[in-house]
């Protein structure tokens, strides 16, 4: 039901600011695969792996919380 739905985001929520906080002593965000571009006047960072990892940790939860 909505409700569920409702629960299942509120943890979602609470896990991502738990994990916010933690996230200084991981290296999410300078994973190996992460493009990285510095030039003379500009640099230019995407993140690849991370949101891979990220997006993998995501379903897994709304898998097992389905």
């Amino acid at each position: 039901t909505n409700a569920e739905g409702t629960d299942h985001l509120v943890i979602l929520i609470l896990i991502v600011g738990l994990f916010s906080l933690l996230a200084k002593e991981l290296p999410l965000g300078r994973l190996p695969g992460d493009i990285s571009v510095k030039g003379e006047k500009y640099s230019f960072y995407f993140p690849i792996v991370t949101c891979i990892v990220i997006s993998i940790i995501v379903s897994l939860f709304f898998k097992f919380f389905k």
